[in-house]
């Protein structure tokens, strides 16, 4: 269980240090080391040295790969042999008929969630249950003028990583969903070496 919960921590927090992880687990910072130590010797936790000032160096730690693995991609296997084939058989152009088929459904889908939901919070809240039906480990962040809707895990990844496509559908269905006077950016990403997608969505003044 305490196994399970690091590394629920770490995919959704990032990085963190034995005391950080001991305080939010309401353990000891021994039982925490401990527990750390066990899953980096299996390989599902790195730790990374921060030297600063005065004092010992800092001990950051964070998921491997085979961490990560651990909340897998939905039917990557198969999607990935989907995607060829029809790159193979069809063509680009069928793919992007595929993607396009996709997004209408997610856009259907997504309306139907935030029918009722007359303010822009509410909306973003509501788009942040339905992605964490769909296994996006998604949360969102109030800011000073903005919502930042963070997705902490891809269940498509293998599918977006052969095929930029599917990013550029997901961007455009928040932005179609939520309309002309919302300003929706991905400002992490994860196919460009972040660990996670986020999108800022603030609302933005009509020209006059």
């Amino acid at each position: 269980m305490r196994t399970e919960q690091i590394l629920l921590l770490l995919k959704t927090r990032g990085a963190m240090t034995i005391p950080g992880l001991a305080q939010e687990l309401g353990m000891t910072g021994e039982g925490a080391r401990l527990q750390l130590h066990q899953l980096v010797e299996a390989d599902l936790v790195k730790v990374a040295m921060e030297t600063k000032g005065v004092g010992r160096p800092r001990q950051w730690f964070s998921l491997t790969a085979a961490g990560h693995a651990r909340f897998p991609d939905t039917h990557a296997d198969l999607t990935l042999q989907l995607i060829e084939s029809i790159k193979r058989v069809l063509g680009e152009a069928a793919l992007d008929k595929v993607i396009e088929a996709r997004e209408h459904a997610i856009h259907q889908r997504y309306r139907t969630t935030l029918q009722g939901k007359a303010d822009l919070r509410s909306q973003v809240m509501a788009l942040a249950e339905a992605r964490n039906r769909e296994g996006y480990m998604a949360e969102v962040q109030e800011e000073e003028d903005a919502f930042l809707l963070i997705e902490n895990h891809c269940p498509i990844c293998a599918a977006a990583t052969h095929c930029q496509g599917f990013c550029r559908s997901e961007l455009n269905t928040f932005r179609d969903l939520l309309g002309e006077g919302v300003r929706v950016e991905r400002v992490e990403h994860l196919m460009q070496g972040g660990r996670r997608c986020a999108y800022r969505i603030r609302r933005q003044e009509m020209p006059r």
